[in-house]
């Protein structure tokens, strides 16, 4: 079995499974996330001063170019969370919201959250001046997200909400309003 198939099972078992097993394995869940985030900030970091790399922006510039794509990057979060908890859902995987969730961002992507994520990983790169982090590890970020959507959650969806996702996932795109597909 592949791995990509493990996880699938994994997540659809948590997913499916009891209230008591799913609180458990909620914060579980987005601490593993939060701990990923984490580390590859760190890395770039260290990275950065391993190869020493200059500061991308100065102070205040750095500032001025960040907070923007922060901003964006936590709005889009926070707004798409709110959605998942009006329907007693929560951003981890192994507690997703019981239907498909369509109001406020998700009326334009399927995946503002995670859209949010790249804005916020990209934000940080520029605030702390970090050219690994702007330009190697927010791309794997969006890559690594790519492949876990299409291999583990998107499938996990299917196979849980059926026919309503796949409707669904056939009009909306994944991370940009203006890219189909």
């Amino acid at each position: 079995m592949s791995l990509s198939k493990t996880w699938l099972d994994i997540v659809h078992r948590a997913a499916t499974s009891s209230k008591k097993v799913r609180t458990i394995l909620t914060p579980l869940g987005l601490l593993f996330f939060l701990a990923i985030i984490a580390l590859f900030i760190a890395l770039a970091l260290w990275i950065d001063g391993l190869l020493g790399f200059p500061k991308l922006f100065r102070s205040p510039t750095n500032i001025v170019v960040s907070v923007p794509v922060l901003a964006i990057g936590v709005f889009l979060v926070l707004w798409s969370n709110l959605h998942f908890l009006k329907v007693k859902g929560t951003p981890v995987p192994f507690n997703p919201p019981p239907k498909v969730v369509t109001t406020g961002p998700y009326t334009y992507v399927r995946n503002p959250m995670v859209t949010g994520v790249f804005f916020v990983v990209l934000g940080v790169g520029l605030l702390l001046g970090s050219i690994t982090l702007v330009f190697i590890f927010t791309p794997i970020v969006v890559l690594l997200s790519l492949w876990e959507l299409k291999m583990i959650e998107e499938p996990e969806l299917e196979q849980r909400l059926g026919s309503e996702y796949v409707e669904y996932k056939k009009r909306v795109p994944m991370f940009f309003p203006w890219m189909k597909g």
